[in-house]
């Protein structure tokens, strides 16, 4: 009988990030039981914001968790997607999740601050709060979404386009359903705030998803 020569891959690194996510949703779950059911039906059902906007907002546990999971399985994503759109293996530049992962980390961290900073500068600490409680509750959902496509392109349709792109566009169509909420509910501070609004929305939010964009495609 002969030996059978076996080559690890990079799938075992995925492996053990993509369950490791998990243990951050199992918690939050085990935690904030009635709260985790709120949650999942965020997109059909506003209970969830309407819910816990009030109280807690950004740095209750539940949330810290959700955008843990959301992080490491949206820098996996643009990860899994690079490689596969460019057609590039996996061992080619090792060192390229490390990247994204500390770029979306250190984006996320400073995009807060920036929006903090501006609701204190201008004296609206509260609606700027809720409105960034909002946003990052529907691109922590999106991350449900990313998980699930983290786990099909490593394991079921390996190196599928087709799931990249409905993967972005699920993401995009559930954080478009986030801003539309933020939107109708502060109609008339946007309005009061038009110029600084449009700002905002080139520099911290269209900006950054040209560069992702930029950046898969390229």
């Amino acid at each position: 009988m002969e030996p059978i020569l076996r080559t690890s891959s990079s799938v075992d690194w995925i492996t053990i990030l993509i369950f490791s996510s998990v243990l951050f949703v199992v918690v939050a779950k085990r935690l904030f039981y009635s709260r985790f059911l709120n949650f999942i039906i965020l997109p059909f059902n506003n209970k969830y914001i309407f819910m816990y906007n009030k109280k807690d907002k950004l740095m209750n546990w539940f949330h810290v968790f959700l955008t843990i999971f959301q992080v490491i399985n949206f820098a996996l994503f643009i990860y899994l997607a690079r490689n596969i759109l460019l057609d590039n293996s996996p061992d080619t530049f090792p060192l390229m999740f490390p990247i994204i992962l500390g770029f979306l980390l250190l984006f996320l961290i400073l995009k807060v601050f920036l929006q903090l900073g501006n609701g204190f500068i201008f004296g609206s600490n509260k609606i700027i709060s809720e409105l960034i409680f909002k946003k990052l509750s529907y691109l922590n959902y999106s991350g449900v979404i990313m998980f699930v496509s983290n786990v099909v392109l490593s394991f079921v349709l390996v190196g599928s386009k087709f799931v990249v792109y409905a993967a972005i566009c699920l993401i995009l169509l559930v954080n478009a359903m986030g801003w539309a909420a933020a939107l109708r509910n502060h109609q008339k501070f946007i309005a009061n705030n038009f110029f600084y609004f449009i700002l905002y929305l080139c520099a911290l939010e269209i900006a950054p998803l040209v560069i992702i964009g930029s950046y898969l495609n390229r």
